[in-house]
């Protein structure tokens, strides 16, 4: 059974086969994360391209978690200080993991095992944590998520 899309604020892109939904507060770098992964991924020679950015409507088909892209926005990412670009895309893939923003300080700087995040309702993916500095993003997540790009 295929649900409505919810319209929800995130990026996603896929690396290889794996589908990556980049969530968080404005203004913490979704887009250049995952332009970046898309890009480093496109270095080494691993298909990578963005499903949607800014607004990603995303829904479940049996067990899995769909993440579509707006017509009106297809192919577009905003860069943040540089603009709108266009890049490699598809119009719609399956999400594997949820990226959310990583605390350098406290008592939280090492994440729970085994989180999950509820992305749209009745809709939930396993945590993986990136901080917005970190130089190369593709490497932090292939190191925490070896599944990555295969």
């Amino acid at each position: 059974m295929t649900d409505a899309p919810s319209n929800i604020h995130a990026t996603a892109i896929v690396i290889g086969k794996t589908g990556l939904l980049f969530l968080g507060p404005s203004g913490w770098g979704k887009s250049m994360l995952a332009f970046t992964c898309i890009t480093e991924a496109q270095r080494m020679n691993i298909s990578s391209m963005l499903v949607a950015d800014d607004q990603v409507l995303i829904s479940r088909r049996g067990q899995n978690v769909i993440a579509q892209c707006p017509p009106t926005i297809a192919g577009l990412i905003e860069l943040r200080g540089t603009g709108i670009v266009r890049v490699p895309h598809i119009d719609e893939a399956r999400m594997h993991y949820a990226v959310l923003p990583g605390n350098v300080t406290g008592e939280d700087r090492v994440p729970p095992a085994n989180e999950r995040s509820v992305v749209a309702e009745g809709i939930d993916l396993p945590v993986v944590r990136l901080l917005a500095t970190a130089p190369l993003p593709l490497a932090v997540l292939m190191a925490a998520l070896p599944d990555i790009g295969r």
